[in-house]
């Protein structure tokens, strides 16, 4: 089982960025997939996730109207469209899989699978 996150950087303020969540080795349409950023000292925050079907959407309240998360099962890859961000969007971004039937929690500990994280650094 993989996750692999990608398209973190480095952009001012105001600016954008596409993460990419690409997954092996486990059936991608059983799975929903959330975004969750970190920053040092602190928990994993859920961001947005999206079902299977994409029927199923999520956005925490800070990145409503700036982000978009969209999926292409056929490509086993959810992406994360980040616009307009600001310093405090500063983080580690993961990709997270959780069981479809059990819906879009915000808390981590119910996900099964990580990836390993992908930087994204707003300058001001």
């Amino acid at each position: 089982v993989q996750l692999v996150e990608s398209g973190g950087g480095l952009v001012q303020a105001g600016g954008s960025l596409r993460l990419s969540c690409a997954a092996s080795g486990f059936t991608f349409d059983d799975y929903t997939i959330g975004w969750f950023r970190q920053v040092p000292g602190e928990e994993r925050e859920f961001v947005a996730g999206i079902g299977w079907r994409s029927d199923k959407i999520k956005y925490r309240t800070f990145v409503k109207g700036r982000f978009t998360i969209a999926r292409n099962n056929t490509k086993y890859t959810v992406y994360l469209q980040m616009n307009s961000l600001q310093p405090e969007d500063t983080a580690v971004y993961y990709c997270g899989a959780i069981p479809d039937e059990m819906g879009l929690p915000f808390s981590e500990k119910f996900y099964d699978y990580w990836g390993q994280g992908t930087q994204v650094t707003v300058s001001s």
